[in-house]
């Protein structure tokens, strides 16, 4: 987080490459940025935290249920509206990361709590973008995100790792870490968040979906392929094949949905425009037959 603070204000405010938008104040970043940079950092260290216990693979089949738990939140901050079809989509969901969960061979329930509790992080810190975008009426890219959101994360971790981590640390003496791999890390984070606001850019929402349900599958199989501990068992990828038919009928689903409202607001526009074409001929014929005739 700290790499990304230093690395956003080089490209924002030094080389001036990626313009910040406006309409920042005190207010909008202690009411909106610093509960999302906290529910990111709870994200970040939770998450982390998850794969000393779990493996990647399983780790990654465990996040297939964040559009259920993002979708509950939704509900609950008035956000979202419960509907038969997406109930039945989320029980999809949940039953499909259930038989995954059943099939992993070796379940420590101790990871799975580490990595349920990122979840939730990234649920509420999705919830708080939403929000924060629809109440304060400010849209930002991602660049901007990560420039005013990573100096909150990193104090936001800075705090309990004092307290929690670095005395673990110095009691085993696991500071010989290699920068190398850590400044790798913080290069590969700051590429995906520049990677997704080109993406959107350039393409649509629906790559970004598409593209993420692929990376999901590729995530699992080279997990498999690379470390030694993943071993996938049919109930296991049975599993995750029906959490991730789940992910993509609620992709798209709200794709739909989102269409839909942009199909009915265009049409609401031009209904108001044809009217006011309308009132505005009325309004001219009237004045034309009120000029007297020589």
């Amino acid at each position: 987080m700290v790499f990304s603070s230093v690395l956003c204000f080089v490209l924002t405010k030094v080389l001036k490459i990626i313009k910040v938008e406006e309409g920042m104040t005190l207010d909008i970043y202690f009411t909106s940025v610093v509960p999302i940079g906290a529910m990111f950092a709870m994200t970040l260290w939770l998450g982390n935290t998850a794969y000393l216990y779990i493996s990647v693979a399983f780790a990654q089949m465990l996040k297939a249920i964040m559009p259920v738990a993002v979708f509950i939140l939704g509900v609950a901050a008035g956000l979202e509206v419960m509907s038969c079809r997406m109930f039945f989509i989320m029980s999809v969901i949940s039953f499909g990361v259930l038989i995954a969960s059943y099939g992993e061979i070796n379940v420590n329930w101790i990871g799975v709590i580490y990595q349920m509790g990122g979840v939730v992080g990234e649920a509420l810190r999705l919830i708080f973008m939403e929000i924060f975008v629809k109440k304060k009426g400010l849209r930002l890219n991602p660049i901007s995100v990560m420039y005013y959101v990573s100096p909150c994360s990193a104090l936001c971790l800075l705090i309990p790792w004092i307290f929690l981590e670095r005395p673990k640390m110095d009691a085993s003496g696991t500071w010989n870490f290699s920068p190398l791999i850590l400044v790798l890390n913080s290069l590969c984070t700051f590429a995906l968040n520049l990677s997704v606001f080109l993406v959107i850019s350039h393409t649509s929402a629906l790559t970004i979906r598409v593209a993420g349900v692929v990376k999901d599958w590729v995530v699992v199989l080279l997990s498999a392929l690379l470390f030694a501990d993943t071993q996938l068992t049919v109930i296991n990828l049975f599993g995750y094949a029906v959490a991730i038919g789940g992910v993509v009928a609620y992709n798209n689903y709200k794709l739909k949905k989102e269409a839909s409202r942009v199909l009915s607001t265009d049409v609401e526009d031009g209904t108001k425009e044809g009217s006011a074409q309308e009132t505005h001929d009325i309004a001219s014929s009237t004045a034309l037959s009120s000029v007297p005739q020589k």
